[in-house]
């Protein structure tokens, strides 16, 4: 998120998610594949270890390659009137770096949008499909964006929306086809198709991922975002333990769990 956290600021869709899975309105499935590399493309600097860090660093402890790709600065993450908001958005890359070798992602690459300025159009499209084209992902991970709505007290706002729109655009059909962007193809780049997309931040999951083992370590990362936490206490690592396992046991029969919609694109 761009924001400070605290306990009563910090949302999350986990119990819609449970519920969900309860009543039987989504199949259920304990992923256990490792993928060879991945790509988290995801608004602000601590997003993708707050939406998707465990799976992150499991997989990386198996061998895949994983980079995150940030495309909003985080530099209103601050309720702060006077806060620099160009100090703070070049603390939150360092935060990033520092969260990235804890968790041993391969890397980090961020495109600078001002936060609440990302437009959804071909400069963002195309910044991402070059990274897609690039490192070659064989998943990519992002936040769902058809998630707006979480109960009475939370919606899902306009960077994650962007970027969960941009980054589904850029995967299919843009990346793996020689009409879209063809001056990457001109610069050497060839195209690039996407087995798999895990949505996070998903109402309608139907892929959970086992993150026990790598649980603490999540926490630690996030740990690493300093300027956003506000309370650095016991309070946080109980609040994410929580979380994860009301996504977890209820509706996987694992203990911790990071919930997803995966979609399957192909091989």
């Amino acid at each position: 998120m761009s924001t400070g956290r605290s306990r009563s600021s910090t949302s999350s869709p986990s119990d819609e998610r449970a519920g969900a899975a309860q009543t039987g309105r989504y199949a259920r499935s304990v992923a256990d594949d490792v993928p060879a590399s991945a790509l988290a493309v995801y608004a602000h600097p601590d997003d993708a270890e707050i939406s998707a860090g465990g799976t992150l660093a499991r997989w990386a402890e198996q061998g895949t390659q994983v980079w995150t790709l940030i495309t909003a600065r985080g530099d209103k993450g601050t309720s702060d009137p006077d806060a620099d908001l160009e100090a703070l958005a070049e603390l939150r890359v360092e935060e990033t770096a520092k969260a990235v070798a804890l968790l041993g992602f391969a890397g980090h690459f961020h495109l600078g949008y001002p936060d609440g300025e990302l437009p959804d159009d071909q400069s963002l499209r195309g910044a991402i499909v070059r990274h897609v084209r690039e490192l070659r992902p064989e998943v990519v991970l992002c936040p769902d964006p058809t998630a707006v709505f979480f109960g009475d007290g939370y919606f899902n706002h306009h960077d994650h929306r962007v970027t969960g729109w941009a980054t589904l655009d850029a995967v299919a059909p843009a990346a793996g086809s020689p009409h879209y962007f063809p001056e990457h193809l001109r610069e050497g780049l060839a195209t690039h198709e996407v087995r798999a997309v895990y949505l996070s931040g998903t109402l309608e999951p139907n892929c959970w991922i086992d993150i026990a083992p790598t649980l603490e370590r999540k926490i630690d990362a996030l740990y690493c975002h300093a300027s956003q936490l506000r309370d650095t206490g016991d309070w946080f690592r109980d609040f994410m333990r929580e979380r994860s396992e009301t996504a977890g046991a209820p509706v996987a029969g694992v203990r911790y769990a990071e919930a997803f919609r995966r979609l399957t694109l192909g091989g």
